[in-house]
């Protein structure tokens, strides 16, 4: 007969334990399908890309750049996963060595396509529209969109008409820093 102990699982154990219970709380409504989608190489690149470009021109004594799908609050049992979220730096000090959401509402966010179950929505732009609408109602200041097959921008600002470009034109990204999707791409290296 095994005895039992208080023997930690393995890394691996505790990986697919830990998605097992992410899958349970998906199928339980209690987490969004998002949670359990991954990026595509595409999705994942040019967010990489983007964040070396915005660590080279960002004030670092302004503002924080996080990623990894941070997860953000905005509502009472809602939240986004965000690909790229820029703060003020005094502002989420505080809160980047605790292990839990941070509380503060970005600046920026930056969003790369999405991986998200349309079932309930009409379409990939009404999702869009209305994860927006709700990021800028909880006062995010700028949203930006980037979608990989159409090779558009979405740029959206609270109470502005939203922007829509072509990856070949700049776009601003917060204080006059502005990007270009096809100079990025051009210049990196693996491509």
């Amino acid at each position: 007969m095994k005895s039992l102990t208080n023997k930690k699982p393995s890394k691996d154990k505790r990986k697919a334990l830990l998605k097992a219970l992410i899958y349970k709380k998906v199928l339980k409504g209690e987490l969004p399908l998002e949670a359990v989608m991954g990026s595509s190489g595409i999705q994942a690149y040019l967010i990489i890309l983007l964040i070396k470009f915005l660590l080279n021109n960002l004030d670092e004594e302004k503002f924080t750049l996080l990623s990894n799908e941070l997860s953000f609050l905005y509502k009472k049992a809602f939240w986004e996963n965000l690909d790229i979220a820029i703060f003020e730096k005094e502002k989420v000090k505080p809160y980047l060595m605790q292990n839990e959401f941070i509380p503060v509402v970005p600046k920026v966010v930056i969003k790369v396509d999405t991986e998200a179950d349309l079932s309930r929505y009409g379409g990939v732009e009404e999702y869009v529209h209305e994860k927006t609408q709700d990021l800028l109602d909880a006062d995010v200041e700028k949203v930006i969109w980037i979608f990989t097959k159409p090779k558009k921008v979405m740029i959206t600002k609270k109470g502005k008409k939203w922007i829509v470009k072509d990856w070949k034109d700049d776009f601003e990204v917060i204080d006059e820093i502005k990007v270009n999707l096809n100079e990025i791409l051009k210049n990196s290296k693996e491509v």
